[in-house]
């Protein structure tokens, strides 16, 4: 292999000159220049990626930390951070945290260690101030807003009055919620999404509200105490389509059938909702966008073309299939129809 030392030995000049001329740094005279590039051409000399990149104080690397790989939609996330960072020339590193802070600090000091540009974040429990030391660009992905970062989200909030009207719409007289942790921003919205439309009805009872963690078997457990709990559910209304899923499971447990005993929808929109009986109704998020806008943005910020963060919040759509179809509609094609109804 050619190393640097015999470039500038070619040429007739220093190693310091020969390494001006690779990373365009500092000033060189013309003739001087020409005879590096032609030495490094002679040779067929290539530069180590890594010593550029350190010497131009860039690494073109993105650091992507995700809670939960083994969710469906945050694969689909990450598909699309890779595909628009290599694009662009960039490469991604994808950490999982598990959801827990301490992981998400130790993982984003790791990815400074290796002199990543920028990380997108999805965190689950993200305070401003836990993240001080960090001193490179940051957007968060799919959660909450702040000042400093960039935020790249949908609208939870409507995606939740947006469920939950469609299951009234379907004859619905008693609606529960499964809801997402407590502690999570896109979970508290959704949940107040949901609260604003039935807190006023008579039926409604806070004992309607059950927590799954956005995992498939809490899901199957919480829906087993909301049936066991409250008589009558004929909607629920699950805050991710993992916990949809889960909660078809338990309704099946009880020998009661989907929709025509209780109608459900998800949230989400992962590629899973079309391929289970019956289909899943969700509230599907553009999750290729997000991502892509979110690797678009991080980009902008590592090469100083945005200077000031932005808060980016894409519309819901209502998907129905068949989980929810208990009303067939004329020129519905086996019952099942899809709108998108944009953002209130």
């Amino acid at each position: 292999m050619v190393t640097i030392k015999e470039v500038a030995k070619k040429a007739g000049v220093s190693v310091a000159t020969v390494s001006r001329v690779i990373n365009k740094n500092g000033y060189v005279k013309e003739s001087t220049f020409e005879k590096v590039q032609h030495a490094i051409q002679e040779l067929n000399y290539r530069p180590s990626a890594i010593a550029v990149s350190l010497n131009n104080k860039k690494t073109k690397t993105i650091g992507l930390i995700l809670p939960d790989i083994t969710n469906p939609f945050f694969p689909e996330l990450a598909k699309a951070v890779e595909e628009v960072a290599n694009s662009n020339g960039y490469t991604m590193i994808l950490c999982n945290s598990s959801g827990t802070l301490k992981n998400e600090i130790e993982q984003i000091e790791m990815l400074q260690s290796k002199y990543v540009d920028g990380i997108i974040l999805a965190s689950d429990s993200y305070v401003e101030e836990d993240y001080k030391h960090v001193n490179l660009p940051m957007v968060l992905l799919d959660r909450g807003a702040n000042p400093r970062n960039s935020s790249i989200r949908v609208n939870n909030y409507y995606g939740g009055v947006l469920a939950t009207e469609h299951l009234l719409e379907q004859g619905c007289t008693k609606i529960a919620h499964l809801a997402g942790p407590k502690d999570v921003f896109t979970a508290q919205q959704r949940l107040e999404g949901y609260q604003s439309v039935v807190e006023d009805m008579e039926w409604f009872d806070k004992k309607l509200v059950a927590y799954a963690n956005y995992q498939l078997e809490d899901a199957i457990t919480a829906t087993k105490e909301l049936l066991n709990q409250n008589i009558g559910i004929d909607g629920i209304f699950a805050g991710n389509d993992l916990m949809a899923i889960g909660c078809l499971k338990a309704i099946h447990s009880f020998g009661l059938s989907v929709p025509e005993d209780i109608a459900v929808i998800g949230f989400d929109g992962i590629s899973l909702t079309n391929m289970i009986i019956p289909e899943l109704s969700t509230i599907k998020q553009p999750i290729y966008e997000m991502g892509k806008e979110a690797t678009n943005q991080i980009i902008k910020e590592i090469e100083g073309n945005e200077t000031e963060s932005r808060d980016i919040e894409f519309d819901v759509t209502l998907i129905q299939r068949e989980s929810t179809n208990r009303k067939r509609r004329p020129g519905c094609e086996d019952g099942a129809k899809s709108k998108d109804n944009g953002n209130r």
